[in-house]
């Protein structure tokens, strides 16, 4: 057996980053401190937002993508919200729209004018009430348009008809305890959750049921996420009883958990896992 046969050869081996030059960078943002562990920046194929410090409530901001450089102090801003924005997802199906979570216990909706913002936006498309505590995450439906879900520090997981602003799917018995983040899966069909109790739970929002749970996917106190990939494997990241940090790749396509149901207890998740001492 020859040495090239034994030896793995990466494919990425001979690929190279280059820095990016400061001219085509966002500079002199002033980027939010609220502590919440959410998206603090968002992109599409048109525009940059980035969640802002702002006195007197909460803003965001919103920048064409060539307009690189440093950033005036006096931009103008999304700040309709009375309370520090926490959570912002531009719709998939409309790059001028999108959505923010707030303090405020609201969801709010925007329309940004084709070519940018000239003046202050304060003025939403609709506002979405029905947290009873701050709302820290929110994520547009992958294909069904004008919906939206948003989960609070209530434990509570909402599904919203943003056209009509009407709440389609309330489930307020699923988690226990503060959700940390939600993913949808690819056709939008299910979504799955990481949560303060440790847990991975993959959700039918329709039915309102539990399909599948993980306990103790990540066995640390520290916070914890987790991502539907395009294959419908769960993708997380968490940390150690020990705080080392870990990756893991759950497999919700084995034959154990598409034969759960609603009546019995959701099935384990099995995984592979990486564990690192990086901080």
């Amino acid at each position: 057996m020859s040495f090239r046969k034994v030896v793995r050869q990466s494919k990425f081996r001979h690929v190279f980053g280059q820095p990016v030059k400061n001219d085509q960078c966002y500079e002199d943002i002033r980027v939010s401190r609220v502590t919440w562990d959410s998206t603090f920046c968002a992109v599409n194929p048109k525009f940059l937002a980035v969640i802002v410090e702002a006195s007197g409530g909460g803003a965001f901001l919103v920048l064409p993508l060539s307009k690189t450089g440093r950033i005036d102090k006096a931009y103008p801003t999304v700040c309709g919200h009375t309370g520090p924005v926490l959570d912002i997802d531009w719709c998939p199906h409309n790059d001028e729209v999108i959505a923010s979570g707030s303090e405020d216990c609201t969801v709010m909706v925007w329309q940004i004018p084709e070519n940018g913002l000239t003046s202050p936006l304060t003025e939403p498309v609709v506002v979405l009430e029905g947290h009873t505590k701050r709302v820290g995450i929110i994520a547009w439906h992958p294909t069904a348009r004008n919906v939206l879900l948003s989960a609070g520090c209530d434990n509570v997981v909402l599904i919203w008809n943003v056209g009509t602003a009407e709440e389609l799917y309330r489930l307020d018995s699923l988690h226990p305890d503060l959700i940390y983040n939600v993913s949808w899966n690819r056709n939008g069909s299910l979504f799955c959750s990481a949560c303060k109790d440790k847990s991975v739970r993959i959700i039918d929002p329709r039915r309102g049921t539990l399909v599948a749970e993980r306990e103790k996917a990540h066995e640390g106190a520290r916070p914890m996420r987790a991502i539907f990939l395009a294959d419908g494997k769960v993708f997380t990241t968490g940390f150690s009883r020990m705080s080392e940090r870990q990756l893991a790749l759950w497999d919700p396509g084995s034959q154990l958990l598409q034969k759960a149901s609603s009546s019995s207890e959701p099935p384990a998740l099995s995984a592979s896992a990486v564990t690192s001492r990086a901080p």
